[in-house]
């Protein structure tokens, strides 16, 4: 199979709208080729005039570790281009940006989870080529967690840089699709194309990811398909005090994470509570110390998640109610526990950080109330996803 950026390099036809105009990057150490040279390499070599290269959230490198650390624009050493940073002193393009560049080639692999930044980078763009008179391209890209759909829908007024627009955790698009989305639901009139990979078979072997390909760490948190599979739940750890395992070799790859909680306790509250949520993986009690962030230095008892191997189900797997699960066993064991984590999340200074992540207090108020049960949740959550599937079914390019 072809991803976006293979087919582009390898059809002239495909590059010849870009002949005579100038030519901008988004992209990050995941944007290569399937010969695993880096996209802004690939496309100057190819004769693409490439006037500027912009960075997302970790940068064009992907040396930022942790949320929130900006990074500074500066100029390519060997190209001499501006890179600019679409998270340091803006997340929205300027006008002085987008004045480098007349298209947009958008390159990025997302990990198919509404928090991921990426996708709300990808709206911004959208946004401010329509005010600029600019094209935009997605060089589309896998979606790793494949077409599954889960989590409550984002609210109005819950917009933020982790929750672009009202849809669910786990959307279940490539980022091709979700521009053709954007477009539809925001009323955008913007020159938009996307080079649509192909061969990719959402349902085939892989799941989403294609055997045939390499992992390379989209952030640099994003270690493995593991990790992928698992985030759309895991990521909601970020709101709570509990370790996400930040500062280990696996971070976003457990439940939780503390040195005041037993793991296998926890286990079995959840296992007692909801046991069909528990599916379509395998759940391991593990310790660890992080050397940094939250817990640090600390030993820690969790659980892992192995998404993988023979104990992945793809269709059985649903990690936003798993992780919803565990906080819920947290809280039925440890009522007084402070599980919620206030701290200014993504740059939201009134809201708590497990509400930005989610897009409401849905999820953290039915985790909190001692009367609420698997089926309250199972029930708001369904028909969240039932009517996101039918609302972007016709815009799939892949089936």
């Amino acid at each position: 199979m072809k991803f976006g950026i293979d087919r582009l390099l390898a059809d002239p036809e495909l590059r010849k709208p870009l002949e005579g105009r100038r030519v901008a990057l988004v992209a990050h150490p995941a944007s290569v080729t399937e010969d695993l040279v880096h996209s802004l390499d690939a496309l100057i070599a190819a004769g693409v005039n490439v006037t500027s290269a912009f960075g997302p959230q970790h940068g064009l490198k992907g040396d930022k570790q942790d949320n929130m650390v900006e990074t500074m624009d500066e100029l390519d050493p060997t190209y001499g281009i501006p890179v600019y940073s679409l998270y340091g002193e803006v997340r929205r393009p300027s006008a002085a940006m987008m004045d480098s560049a007349d298209v947009f080639l958008f390159d990025l692999q997302d990990l198919g989870c509404r928090i991921y930044t990426f996708v709300t980078t990808l709206l911004y763009l959208l946004e401010a080529a329509q005010e600029q008179g600019k094209s935009v391209w997605v060089l589309d890209r896998p979606n790793p967690a494949g077409r599954p759909v889960e989590g409550l829908t984002l609210l109005p007024g819950q917009e933020s840089f982790v929750g672009a627009g009202p849809m669910p955790m786990r959307h279940g698009l490539t980022l091709g699709e979700m521009g053709h989305w954007f477009i539809r639901h925001f009323k955008l009139d913007v020159d938009y194309r996307v080079i649509a990979m192909d061969g990719w078979e959402p349902e085939g072997p892989g799941f989403g990811w294609p055997l045939d390909r390499v992992w390379i760490n989209p952030s640099p948190n994003a270690a493995n398909l593991n990790m992928a599979r698992a985030y759309a739940g895991t990521v909601m750890i970020e709101g709570a005090t509990v370790s996400e395992g930040r500062g280990t070799t696996r971070p976003l790859e457990v439940l939780f994470g503390a040195p005041d909680l037993d793991a296998k306790a926890v286990l079995a509250e959840m296992q007692r509570f909801a046991p069909e949520w528990l599916a379509g993986c395998a759940l391991r009690e593990c310790w660890f110390e992080p050397t940094f962030h939250k817990h640090a230095r600390s030993l820690c008892s969790g659980l892992m998640i192995h998404a993988e191997g023979p104990f992945y189900d793809h269709h059985a797997f649903r990690p936003w109610r798993l992780q919803a699960l565990a906080f819920k066993a947290i809280r039925r064991l440890y009522p007084d526990y402070p599980i919620w984590r206030d701290f200014p999340y993504e740059y939201e200074f009134t809201r708590l950080a497990i509400d930005v992540i989610n897009g409401g207090p849905g999820l953290r108020e039915w985790v909190d109330n001692p009367d609420a049960l698997p089926g309250d949740l199972e029930a708001a959550a369904g028909a969240d996803e039932a009517a996101w599937k039918a609302e972007v079914a016709d815009l799939l390019l892949y089936r």
